[in-house]
């Protein structure tokens, strides 16, 4: 029997509601696959920065690193500034753990209405690969003469070769093993930043003739975005920024249907480290506790969590219960026409792992 251990943190908002249905899920699949979890809760997020001053304690990392993964639900609330939520948790996990790869795909699928006139299920299917450890969200910077008329704010992005070759070397890798269109979309915008992005361009140029059986396109980010919405179907892995990677993701999810299917990991692809899954929507505080999110990306995050620890099996299990939930559409939440409850979701993807 594979025994793996989890690190659970729900964080913030609609966080601790998912995740929940998350856990549900793989509570349910693992006898089926031979697969026991033990997961361990750590209550890090606002409210234990709102009692110790401090997101999470200055030894997280030291007790997370001994996890086979890290199954997080979101990080943001409306009482404290979001870069104090998302600097002092996640993205120290992050960087710590070396996830230089956040990986998010968009699928159309079954079921599932997108607001984009004349696409069909499974015509949109596409895996954006963020490098998620410097670039534009590398914590350089700072400020002169703060809260002065005189005010002076510097944010640095740092783009390093080496940084860049992994992530794109993995975004070709990608391409192979999916073995869809084989091509990979470089998104850049170098005629703007002609430091950062010309080393980028350079990095794609150098690494793709490593990869001659994968195409190739790069794509000002403007062109990117409009292409997301004007084209979707032609895109199969995309390698981004740090930011043109997150803007770009929320494209791709809302032009599948829903923020609330949009699946994540943050992953250090040699395994040094442990790697993380999460929902890519926030911790939506207006909805909070009231037992209206969708708690389907979580679920296919957890999917995801299971096919990175080679749990191949029970993964494509998640996968075909959620997609059989979303076809039926009988059990959906509001944000997807529906008027289940979070729990009812979960509950429903629960039973069908067991017999899909």
């Amino acid at each position: 029997m594979a025994k793996y251990n989890i690190a659970v943190i729900r964080g913030d908002g609609v966080g601790v509601d998912v995740i929940e249905e998350g856990l549900r899920v793989m509570r349910a699949v693992a006898p089926r696959h031979g697969i026991e979890f033990v997961f361990q809760e750590f209550p890090w997020g606002t409210a234990y920065y709102l009692e110790h001053g401090r997101m999470m304690p200055p030894d997280a990392l030291d007790l997370l690193g001994p996890f086979d993964a890290i199954y997080f639900g979101a990080v943001g609330h409306p009482d404290v500034p979001d870069h104090i939520t998302l600097h002092g948790l996640l993205l120290p996990i992050r960087r710590g753990f070396d996830q230089y790869v956040c990986e998010r795909p968009n699928v159309l699928y079954p079921g599932v209405t997108t607001p984009l006139r004349g696409k069909n299920p499974g015509e949109i299917d596409l895996v954006v690969v963020r490098e998620n450890t410097e670039g534009e969200y590398a914590d350089v910077g700072g400020f002169q003469y703060q809260y002065t008329e005189q005010e002076v704010a510097i944010q640095s992005a740092v783009f390093t070769r080496h940084g860049c070759e992994r992530v794109i070397r993995y975004a070709f890798e990608l391409a192979r093993r999916r073995g869809k269109k084989r091509r990979v979309t470089s998104v850049t915008k170098s005629n703007a930043q002609r430091y950062g992005m010309v080393l980028w361009d350079r990095a794609f140029a150098d690494v793709s003739r490593e990869y001659p059986d994968i195409s190739t396109e790069s794509l000002l980010v403007d062109a990117a975005c409009m292409n997301f919405i004007r084209r979707p179907e032609s895109f199969d892995v995309v390698v981004a920024s740090n930011l043109f990677g997150d803007i770009l993701t929320d494209i791709g999810a809302i032009v599948t249907g829903s923020m609330g299917l949009a699946p994540s990991g943050n992953v250090n692809p040699e395994g040094r480290y442990p790697s993380c899954f999460e929902p890519v929507h926030g911790s939506a505080p207006d909805i909070a506790g009231k037992g209206i999110a969708n708690p389907l990306a979580a679920i296919l995050s957890a999917g995801m969590m299971l096919r990175h620890l080679g749990a191949e099996d029970a993964a494509s299990a998640v996968q075909r219960a959620v997609e059989r939930v979303l076809a039926e559409g009988k059990v959906l939440t509001p944000d997807l026409g529906g008027a289940a409850t979070t729990l009812q979701v979960g509950e429903a993807v629960a039973r069908l792992v067991t017999s899909v």
